[in-house]
């Protein structure tokens, strides 16, 4: 009898994380879920196949708890790990000028840090899971166009559109697939935050004033599987991401004029 395929995946505890364990779950797949959050890993777990899942809390800034956390996932799951995915992150808006120090390190040491801590982790045990093992990432829309009020956020996914190609061209030859998801505004509980500290409007108000659709979390999940078992190297998902990717290709002067409309529904409810 073949092992069940494994997946573990960092911010299991809501949103994008949460509706990945449950797509690969329903596949019959054994889901690791990785979080700062006990209580929405309790809440997912839930949610899931009795004995399909497993649990651990961890922070993926420390580089060494990234390797605890595959180590007992791998003694849970029965000793392979099939996909990891590097979902864990944390919203940040606002003009450069007005974000403190702390948000600015913590955006970039959980978005971006802790996804190159998670890949150098998994790499050992995606190359003994091979040929057909996955590293994906969470990337976003933001990774496509800078867009005002996104900076620092927008270069740790940048970063890890790069870490993607980067990796997927180095693990290519131990037969490891690197993948991202690039999704515009999915409706998940990340966007009931205000963008910074400064700035009390929740992001998802800003949203809706600049006239921007949600993608449903479902389909990122969709893409989540779809990714791991395609050739695909970036996954764009929903509609604003697309129409950023060709306006980036095709029409960059018009994007520019565009590019500030986030920015003054900001502005419009500060």
């Amino acid at each position: 009898m073949a092992q069940r395929r494994s997946i573990f995946i960092t911010g299991g505890g809501s949103g994008i994380g949460r509706a990945i364990a449950q797509r690969f779950a329903r596949e019959g797949w054994f889901v690791g879920l990785g979080d700062v959050d006990a209580k929405g890993v309790e809440e997912t777990e839930a949610l899931l196949p009795g004995g399909f899942s497993y649990a651990h809390i961890f922070d993926v800034r420390e580089r060494d708890a990234w390797d605890v956390a595959l180590k007992t996932f791998a003694l849970a799951c029965g000793g392979r790990i099939d996909v990891v995915a590097n979902n864990a992150g944390v919203p940040l808006g606002g003009p450069l000028s007005e974000l403190a120090r702390e948000e600015i390190d913590c955006t970039l040491d959980v978005n971006l840090r802790g996804a190159i801590y998670g890949a150098q982790a998994a790499y050992p045990w995606l190359k003994q899971a091979a040929p057909g093992s996955c590293l994906l990432n969470t990337a976003s829309a933001a990774a496509l166009y800078g867009v005002a009020n996104q900076s620092i956020y927008g270069v740790t996914k940048a970063g890890l559109r790069s870490l993607t190609e980067t990796l997927d061209g180095e693990w290519a030859a131990d037969g490891i697939r690197v993948r991202s998801l690039m999704p515009s505004f999915v409706d998940t509980p990340l966007l009931s935050h205000a963008p910074n500290a400064k700035h009390g409007a929740p992001i998802r108000e800003m949203v809706t004033r600049a006239g921007l659709e949600f993608t449903p979390v479902e389909d990122v999940a969709e893409a989540a599987w779809q990714a791991v078992h395609g050739d695909r190297l970036h996954w764009v998902i929903g509609k604003t991401a697309r129409r950023l990717r060709f306006m980036a290709k095709w029409m960059p002067g018009k994007l520019r004029q565009r590019a500030g409309r986030l920015a003054e529904a900001e502005e419009e409810l500060e």
